[in-house]
């Protein structure tokens, strides 16, 4: 699994890990029933420690993205299909908010941010 970790950057290395996996979860990059890497492994791969990467398993599994059975390892969770569909529209919804917030910031009018989006859907 393609993870990467900016430790320069002012969220903590848990909310970055548990962020990319959700994201790979809700894209249907990771399948349900797809086992992620051991906690071990992934840390020495990722070079974290071994708590983080435990600690971001547990906030996924908290937020039901995914299920751990002990002593076989971690699995993307069966998830209801209405509520992949809420995650992933949540997702889109925060990226245009990001999106707008940052048109305005340089200036940008509200009509001039709806042409964009007219042009970007017109391709």
């Amino acid at each position: 699994m393609h993870i990467i970790i900016n430790n320069s950057s002012m969220i903590p290395v848990y909310e970055q890990l548990t962020d990319q996996i959700k994201q790979k979860i809700i894209s249907g990059e990771l399948k349900e029933g797809e086992g992620l890497p051991s906690v071990r492994s992934f840390a020495n791969d990722l070079k974290i420690s071994a708590l983080t990467v435990k600690k971001s398993y547990d906030k996924l599994e908290e937020e039901g993205f995914v299920v751990t059975v002990h002593g076989k390892g971690t699995y993307v969770a069966e998830t209801d299909k209405q509520l992949a569909l809420e995650a992933r529209r949540k997702a889109v919804e925060e990226e245009f908010t990001t999106a707008v917030t940052k048109a305005r910031a340089v200036g940008l009018k509200d009509d001039e941010i709806r042409e964009i989006l007219e042009i970007i859907l017109e391709e």
